[in-house]
């Protein structure tokens, strides 16, 4: 997934790489962001661009060379002309159909960036337009040896639109045998969401690659993080707030972290302990407890991870922070751990995490002393 969308602000859209990548995005159409992080820098034309072209237009040199290096030059816009009458034939389209402007467009692009064409689609009308139009143009290179790119929808259903355009790519490929153009990428975007996501990588979809960003820098469903400073410790003495809410009180003291897995590699939980307190041992049993549970657990890990790493102390970075690559390496790694049911959209399962038995004791002992 490529990062491509709309924030409020340029920091905003440095922010949007540096929250995206980790996520899972491989690239960014944020041309800055790209050349100050590193990040491979990924996109389409503009609707803006296509909407210039009257289709009038002469481009200033039509022609281009084979992809070989070896041959004549030849002029391409041409060559999509005569390719856009058997396309149009084959598709049952009058010729005049597909807008001359668009068609423009697409050449100008092509003669720029011959081996990375991409056509965006959705200026006009898709089937009778969009698509003819990137054809043309995308056969006409072929014949010179370069191979489009894909294509980019922007609106409208972009499930049902991919499985259609899958459909006359194949038939496509299948009148003029170039079967390059059968499995030729199809991406989207417009404003997609966590629903969208699970829809357009269903099974059976002919989407390939999907454009985010909007929904990555603006956090619709949540945008403000809750989450606030709270005292723990203070001079080596354990502070807590006591709450009638007990999602709302803290754990005192100095704490370490550790994720117990099983011997796949999937976690069993995460613990919480004093940072005092000796660390878990693999193939020694355990007994913590559970936030909200009643009961104790007792559980024998076959590996453990520390979770906490000192980055910064007494204003002092303690480390180099990781890369945004690192970073990224890192998240689908623990991803990947993860189980199906805590990564599920609807009605996510609680990953649990529990407290160790000196770290409980000093909660209760702590409530106790406030409920005096």
């Amino acid at each position: 997934m490529p990062l491509q969308g709309q924030a409020q602000t340029k920091s905003h859209l440095r922010e949007e790489v540096r929250r995206g990548v980790p996520k899972g995005c491989v690239g960014s159409s944020n041309v800055l962001a790209g050349q100050l992080r590193g990040v491979p820098v990924a996109g389409t034309l503009a609707h803006s661009f296509i909407t210039s072209f009257l289709g009038t237009e002469v481009p200033p040199d039509p022609t281009l060379a084979p992809a070989a290096g070896q041959g004549p030059r030849v002029d391409l816009a041409a060559r999509a002309e005569a390719w856009l009458d058997r396309v149009c034939a084959h598709l049952g389209l009058g010729v005049r159909e597909p807008h001359r402007g668009e068609r423009a467009a697409f050449v100008a692009y092509a003669l720029a960036f011959p081996r990375a064409f991409q056509g965006l689609l959705d200026t006009y009308s898709v089937q009778r337009s969009g698509v003819p139009n990137f054809l043309a143009v995308a056969l006409a290179l072929g014949e010179l040896g370069y191979r489009a790119v894909g294509v980019r929808l922007d609106s409208g259903d972009l499930l049902q639109q991919a499985q259609e355009i899958r459909r006359v790519f194949r038939t496509v490929s299948a009148q003029f045998q170039t079967p390059w153009l059968e499995s030729i990428s199809i991406a989207v975007s417009n404003n997609i969401g966590e629903e969208d996501l699970a829809r357009l990588a269903q099974e059976g979809s002919e989407v390939n690659v999907i454009g985010i960003g909007t929904s990555v820098v603006t956090c619709p469903r949540q945008p403000s993080l809750g989450c606030v400073y709270k005292l723990v410790s203070v001079g080596g003495q354990p502070r807590m707030k006591l709450t009638e809410d007990p999602g709302k009180q803290t754990l005192p003291g100095s704490k370490a972290a550790f994720r117990l897995l099983r011997a796949d590699g999937s976690p069993l939980l995460d613990v919480l302990q004093l940072a005092e307190e000796q660390p878990p041992q693999a193939g020694r049993e355990l007994r913590v407890w559970p936030r909200g549970a009643q009961e104790a657990w007792t559980v024998k890990p076959a590996r453990v991870e520390p979770l906490l790493r000192l980055w910064v102390q007494r204003g002092q970075l303690c480390e180099p922070f990781p890369s945004l690559a690192e970073s990224r390496a890192f998240a689908q790694l623990s991803l990947s751990h993860l189980s199906p049911e805590h990564k599920r959209l609807e009605q996510p399962a609680p990953y649990p995490v529990a407290l160790s038995d000196k770290l409980r004791a000093l909660v209760a002992s702590l409530l106790a002393r406030g409920s005096s």
